[in-house]
Protein backbone atom coordinates (compact mmCIF):
# COMPACT_ATOMS: atom_id res chain seq x y z
CA UNK A 1 0.00 0.00 0.00
CA UNK A 2 2.59 2.15 0.38
CA UNK A 3 4.58 1.80 -2.23
CA UNK A 4 1.01 2.48 -4.05
CA UNK A 5 0.69 5.89 -2.59
CA UNK A 6 4.33 6.89 -3.81
CA UNK A 7 3.04 6.60 -7.74
CA UNK A 8 0.26 9.38 -6.88
CA UNK A 9 0.63 12.69 -8.17
CA UNK A 10 -0.68 16.18 -6.35
CA UNK A 11 -3.03 16.21 -10.02
CA UNK A 12 -4.46 12.24 -8.93
CA UNK A 13 -6.15 13.16 -5.42
CA UNK A 14 -8.17 16.08 -7.30
CA UNK A 15 -9.51 13.76 -10.14
CA UNK A 16 -8.40 10.16 -9.47
CA UNK A 17 -8.33 9.15 -5.78
CA UNK A 18 -10.25 9.73 -3.42
CA UNK A 19 -9.44 7.88 0.16
CA UNK A 20 -11.96 10.35 2.66
CA UNK A 21 -15.84 9.36 1.85
CA UNK A 22 -18.58 8.61 4.54
CA UNK A 23 -21.86 6.44 3.69
CA UNK A 24 -24.48 6.07 5.47
CA UNK A 25 -23.38 3.34 8.04
CA UNK A 26 -21.86 6.90 10.08
CA UNK A 27 -22.48 10.58 9.09
CA UNK A 28 -22.42 10.60 5.38
CA UNK A 29 -26.09 10.82 3.28
CA UNK A 30 -25.48 8.48 0.39
CA UNK A 31 -25.54 4.66 0.82
CA UNK A 32 -22.53 2.77 1.01
CA UNK A 33 -23.57 0.88 -2.11
CA UNK A 34 -24.29 3.73 -4.13
CA UNK A 35 -20.89 5.33 -3.27
CA UNK A 36 -19.50 2.33 -4.84
CA UNK A 37 -21.97 3.06 -8.07
CA UNK A 38 -20.90 6.65 -8.28
CA UNK A 39 -17.62 5.95 -7.73
CA UNK A 40 -17.39 3.42 -10.80
CA UNK A 41 -18.98 6.07 -13.10
CA UNK A 42 -16.57 9.09 -12.03
CA UNK A 43 -13.57 6.29 -13.24
CA UNK A 44 -12.34 6.27 -9.86
CA UNK A 45 -8.92 4.31 -9.73
CA UNK A 46 -8.27 4.18 -6.14
CA UNK A 47 -11.06 5.22 -3.25
CA UNK A 48 -11.90 4.38 0.71
CA UNK A 49 -15.09 4.65 2.51
CA UNK A 50 -13.73 5.55 5.85
CA UNK A 51 -16.94 5.40 8.21
CA UNK A 52 -16.84 6.56 11.70
CA UNK A 53 -15.23 3.82 13.98
CA UNK A 54 -17.27 1.17 11.66
CA UNK A 55 -16.68 -1.21 9.20
CA UNK A 56 -19.76 -2.34 9.07
CA UNK A 57 -20.23 -1.07 4.78
CA UNK A 58 -17.55 -3.94 4.06
CA UNK A 59 -18.91 -6.87 6.25
CA UNK A 60 -22.14 -6.48 3.91
CA UNK A 61 -19.90 -6.85 1.01
CA UNK A 62 -19.63 -10.51 -1.17
CA UNK A 63 -17.07 -9.10 -2.40
CA UNK A 64 -15.05 -5.82 -2.72
CA UNK A 65 -15.19 -3.91 -6.20
CA UNK A 66 -12.20 -2.80 -8.63
CA UNK A 67 -10.50 0.25 -6.98
CA UNK A 68 -12.34 0.19 -3.49
CA UNK A 69 -9.63 0.44 -0.55
CA UNK A 70 -11.03 -1.02 2.85
CA UNK A 71 -11.35 1.83 5.20
CA UNK A 72 -12.58 3.33 8.72
CA UNK A 73 -11.83 6.32 10.69
CA UNK A 74 -11.61 6.33 14.08
CA UNK A 75 -12.27 9.31 17.11
CA UNK A 76 -9.23 9.62 18.91
CA UNK A 77 -8.42 12.01 21.74
CA UNK A 78 -4.54 13.46 22.51
CA UNK A 79 -3.73 16.39 23.92
CA UNK A 80 -6.68 18.06 24.87
CA UNK A 81 -7.80 17.54 20.98
CA UNK A 82 -9.74 14.92 19.19
CA UNK A 83 -7.81 13.66 16.15
CA UNK A 84 -8.72 11.25 13.85
CA UNK A 85 -6.81 8.95 12.08
CA UNK A 86 -7.68 7.05 9.06
CA UNK A 87 -7.06 3.19 8.98
CA UNK A 88 -6.53 2.02 5.32
CA UNK A 89 -6.39 -1.29 3.20
CA UNK A 90 -7.18 -3.20 6.84
CA UNK A 91 -8.26 -6.67 7.41
CA UNK A 92 -11.63 -6.05 8.28
CA UNK A 93 -11.71 -9.65 10.12
CA UNK A 94 -8.32 -8.41 12.08
CA UNK A 95 -9.76 -9.19 15.94
CA UNK A 96 -7.98 -6.05 17.46
CA UNK A 97 -9.27 -3.92 14.76
CA UNK A 98 -13.00 -4.79 14.97
CA UNK A 99 -12.70 -4.22 18.87
CA UNK A 100 -12.05 -0.39 18.14
CA UNK A 101 -15.27 -0.38 15.75
CA UNK A 102 -18.59 0.28 17.49
CA UNK A 103 -21.88 1.01 15.57
CA UNK A 104 -23.02 4.61 14.44
CA UNK A 105 -26.28 5.23 16.12
CA UNK A 106 -27.81 8.42 14.35
CA UNK A 107 -29.33 10.67 17.48
CA UNK A 108 -28.94 13.47 19.36
CA UNK A 109 -26.30 12.09 21.46
CA UNK A 110 -24.22 10.61 18.58
CA UNK A 111 -21.78 13.37 18.68
CA UNK A 112 -21.30 13.25 22.41
CA UNK A 113 -20.70 9.84 22.72
CA UNK A 114 -17.99 9.84 19.98
CA UNK A 115 -16.03 12.76 22.06
CA UNK A 116 -16.85 10.62 25.46
CA UNK A 117 -15.42 7.37 24.25
CA UNK A 118 -12.59 8.65 22.20
CA UNK A 119 -9.94 5.82 21.58
CA UNK A 120 -6.29 6.07 22.33
CA UNK A 121 -4.51 7.01 19.15
CA UNK A 122 -1.41 4.70 20.01
CA UNK A 123 -4.11 1.80 20.03
CA UNK A 124 -5.21 2.62 16.92
CA UNK A 125 -2.59 2.96 15.09
CA UNK A 126 -1.17 -0.62 17.00
CA UNK A 127 -4.93 -2.23 15.63
CA UNK A 128 -4.36 -0.62 12.12
CA UNK A 129 -1.41 -1.98 11.60
CA UNK A 130 -1.97 -5.09 13.07
CA UNK A 131 -4.50 -5.49 10.31
CA UNK A 132 -2.08 -5.45 7.84
CA UNK A 133 -3.02 -1.77 7.27
CA UNK A 134 -1.42 2.09 7.00
CA UNK A 135 -2.46 5.00 9.70
CA UNK A 136 -3.48 8.13 8.27
CA UNK A 137 -3.94 11.84 10.13
CA UNK A 138 -6.94 13.25 8.58
CA UNK A 139 -7.58 17.10 8.04
CA UNK A 140 -4.46 18.02 9.97
CA UNK A 141 -5.03 21.46 9.68
CA UNK A 142 -8.21 21.38 11.92
CA UNK A 143 -6.39 20.46 15.21
CA UNK A 144 -6.33 22.66 18.11
CA UNK A 145 -2.07 23.21 19.05
CA UNK A 146 0.19 26.10 18.97
CA UNK A 147 2.81 23.34 17.23
CA UNK A 148 1.37 20.99 14.56
CA UNK A 149 4.74 19.96 13.89
CA UNK A 150 5.32 18.72 17.76
CA UNK A 151 1.53 17.60 17.49
CA UNK A 152 2.55 15.23 14.39
CA UNK A 153 5.98 14.14 15.82
CA UNK A 154 3.93 12.67 18.49
CA UNK A 155 2.04 10.36 16.46
CA UNK A 156 4.94 9.70 14.62
CA UNK A 157 6.52 8.72 17.50
CA UNK A 158 3.73 6.25 17.73
CA UNK A 159 3.79 4.69 14.43
CA UNK A 160 1.79 7.23 12.28
CA UNK A 161 2.24 6.41 8.67
CA UNK A 162 1.03 9.24 6.50
CA UNK A 163 -0.95 12.95 6.58
CA UNK A 164 -3.17 14.18 4.53
CA UNK A 165 -2.25 17.11 2.55
CA UNK A 166 -5.18 17.54 -0.04
CA UNK A 167 -8.44 18.03 1.45
CA UNK A 168 -10.95 20.92 0.25
CA UNK A 169 -10.69 22.51 3.42
CA UNK A 170 -8.45 23.96 6.20
CA UNK A 171 -10.66 25.02 9.26
CA UNK A 172 -12.14 23.56 11.94
CA UNK A 173 -15.92 23.21 11.33
CA UNK A 174 -15.15 25.37 8.04
CA UNK A 175 -14.64 28.34 10.73
CA UNK A 176 -11.95 28.63 12.27
CA UNK A 177 -8.13 28.33 10.91
CA UNK A 178 -5.36 27.36 13.19
CA UNK A 179 -2.63 26.13 10.80
CA UNK A 180 -1.68 26.97 7.21
CA UNK A 181 -2.29 24.45 4.37
CA UNK A 182 1.58 24.49 3.64
CA UNK A 183 2.04 22.78 6.47
CA UNK A 184 1.01 19.81 6.31
CA UNK A 185 3.19 19.05 3.09
CA UNK A 186 6.31 19.90 4.80
CA UNK A 187 6.09 17.91 7.75
CA UNK A 188 4.92 14.53 5.47
CA UNK A 189 8.68 15.64 3.90
CA UNK A 190 10.44 16.15 6.93
CA UNK A 191 8.88 12.65 8.80
CA UNK A 192 9.12 10.72 5.82
CA UNK A 193 5.30 10.41 6.03
CA UNK A 194 2.66 9.16 3.08
CA UNK A 195 1.11 12.22 1.69
CA UNK A 196 -2.83 10.71 1.54
CA UNK A 197 -5.85 13.30 0.29
CA UNK A 198 -9.91 12.87 -0.04
CA UNK A 199 -12.59 15.32 0.27
CA UNK A 200 -14.43 13.87 3.73
CA UNK A 201 -16.99 13.57 1.28
CA UNK A 202 -20.65 12.90 3.52
CA UNK A 203 -23.19 13.32 -0.01
CA UNK A 204 -22.88 12.34 -3.45
CA UNK A 205 -19.70 12.19 -4.39
CA UNK A 206 -21.09 13.18 -7.75
CA UNK A 207 -22.21 16.24 -5.57
CA UNK A 208 -21.36 19.47 -7.23
CA UNK A 209 -18.35 19.97 -4.43
CA UNK A 210 -16.49 18.36 -6.84
CA UNK A 211 -16.10 21.07 -8.99
CA UNK A 212 -14.17 23.09 -5.95
CA UNK A 213 -10.63 24.33 -7.63
CA UNK A 214 -8.63 22.67 -5.23
CA UNK A 215 -5.62 24.46 -6.54
CA UNK A 216 -6.50 27.61 -5.06
CA UNK A 217 -7.03 25.86 -1.45
CA UNK A 218 -4.38 23.44 -1.18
Amino acid sequence: MKELFKTFKKDDFFKNVNFHVHSTFSDGRVEFETLIKEAKELNLKYYSITDHNTIEGYENLKELPEGLITGVEFDCYMDLNLPHILGLNVDINNEKLKKLCTPFKKDFFETPRRIFSSRDPKKVIDAIHSAGGIAILAHPCCYWCLSLDKFVKKLVDMGLDGIEVYYPYNRLTRIVKFHSRKTPKKLAQKYDLIISGGEDQHKSLIHKTRKINWERIV
